[in-house]
């Protein structure tokens, strides 16, 4: 039987002993891929149907480029569509929550902020810094 569903307030109060256990991970496990899945096929749609053949070059220019931004929407849930699959396998593999660098816990409000976090916040933080110098060291 499946564990019970539980609130994220509830989340957040249970002991860090309790770190990834079936309750915590039933909360993440919930489908953010449907949701996703949907948003993408609904750009898709709007994108197919869009039409640019307006009635001027100011009317098919704002056609066009609210294609763009419609298509650039969907790459980007395409991106995160896959994050959410690697997310669920992690799941799956008990792997789920875990730094893949350190192998420490990513932590509980990091993963309500972003389910598919692969990084603790100090991992983060420490790769966000070093491409900051390699970006100074460049320009």
């Amino acid at each position: 039987m499946p564990p019970s569903p539980i609130s994220e307030r509830k989340l957040l109060q249970m002991p860090a002993s309790d770190y990834m256990n079936e309750r915590q991970l039933a909360f993440f496990r919930l489908d953010l891929r449907a949701e996703t899945q949907a948003e993408i096929e609904s750009g898709r749609r709007a994108i197919a149907t869009a039409e640019l053949a307006a009635a001027d070059e100011l009317d098919r220019a704002t056609a066009e480029e609210e294609n763009r931004q419609r298509l650039r929407f969907t790459e980007r849930k395409y991106l995160l569509l896959r994050k959410i699959h690697r997310a669920l396998e992690k799941i799956e593999d008990g792997s789920y929550g875990y730094c893949e660098i350190s192998g420490d816990p990513i932590g509980l409000q990091r993963l309500l902020l972003r389910p598919t976090a692969e990084l603790s916040f100090e991992e983060k933080a420490r790769q966000e810094e070093l491409e900051r110098n390699y970006t100074k060291r460049r320009g």
